[in-house]
């Protein structure tokens, strides 16, 4: 069989959205690699991989830009990826944008069959390209760790009434992928529940944290057996995400009243009146959420 046909093929399953195609065209227990999955999958995990894809670009289409062969039973090809963003992507909503994006594989082949698939494109593209930030950091510096945080605001200015800190050191680097993924979609959950305020997440490493804002100790328990959020939890205590961790629930001792700027004068003023009148007579701003 001709290998580059053989290629061709696995491009046209991709675009086909058929799983059991793309298997079927490689040798049992062939390899697919790329930046994304850091090492060599097989078999059922390529499955996983391409539904994910599929699943955040329902219309994925792959066109070849050049094709040839590099060797015996080598081939090389140069393709452009296209897409839109119309399903989750790590569990985050998504942008209904359009990606284009370029990018290489090369095959080894046996008999015909795909023996190893390695493919190289920019991976800071793809999220950049559906608006998602691409930071890069050092993960160390001193006595200073870096890391990532998230904030999710529901728009409520009221004081919060307690806060929930959940705090977990993860097992390795796949538990905070999974523990990342579970806290979105619970924190999806959360803005649905009448009594969440905001929250923000951080996670360092392997460390991982948690504060949530609530107008009550009472309404911060509806998290614990509801939703996205039951599923995590049950992943932290029996050992499958962390090694060690904590959850709490914490109520105010003393919140001080807000300050703010006056775009007139430039002066801040502490607890406003409900007209929010600055003392030079301006009027102030409308108050940003608390969380």
């Amino acid at each position: 069989m001709d290998n580059i046909a053989s290629v061709r093929r696995y491009f046209a399953a991709w675009t086909d959205r058929d799983a059991d195609a793309i298997l079927a065209s490689l040798i049992e227990g062939g390899t697919y690699q790329d930046p994304s999955t850091v090492a060599p999958i097989s078999g059922d995990a390529i499955r996983d991989y391409v539904d994910r894809l599929w699943s955040a670009f329902p219309d994925l289409t792959f066109q070849e830009e050049s094709i040839g062969e590099t060797g015996p039973n080598r081939v090389a090809a140069q393709w452009l990826m296209r897409g839109t963003n119309t399903g989750s992507i790590m569990g985050l909503p998504p942008t209904g944008k359009e990606v284009s994006l370029r990018g290489a594989d090369f095959f080894t082949l046996r008999d015909g069959k795909i023996e190893t698939v390695t493919g190289y494109f920019d991976q800071g593209e793809l999220p950049r390209q559906i608006g998602l930030d691409v930071i890069v950091q050092p993960a160390q510096s001193g006595p200073f760790k870096f890391g990532i945080s998230t904030s999710v605001q529901t728009g409520k200015t009221q004081e919060p009434g307690a806060f929930s800190i959940t705090y977990l050191e993860a097992r390795d680097e796949t538990a905070v992928k999974s523990v990342r993924e579970g806290s979105r979609a619970a924190l999806a959950d959360m803005l649905k529940m009448e009594g969440f305020i905001g929250a923000v997440t951080a996670t360092i490493g392997l460390r991982m944290v948690t504060i949530s804002a609530w107008d009550s100790p009472e309404a911060s328990r509806l998290v614990m057996s509801q939703g996205a959020h039951a599923k995590v939890q049950k992943g932290m205590y029996d050992g499958s995400f962390a090694k060690h961790g904590f959850t709490s629930v914490w109520t105010k001792h003393r919140i001080n009243p807000p300050l703010m700027r006056c775009d007139t004068c430039g002066k801040m003023s502490r607890d406003p009146d409900k007209d929010r009148i600055c003392p030079c007579g301006a009027k102030l701003p409308d108050p940003a959420p608390f969380w």
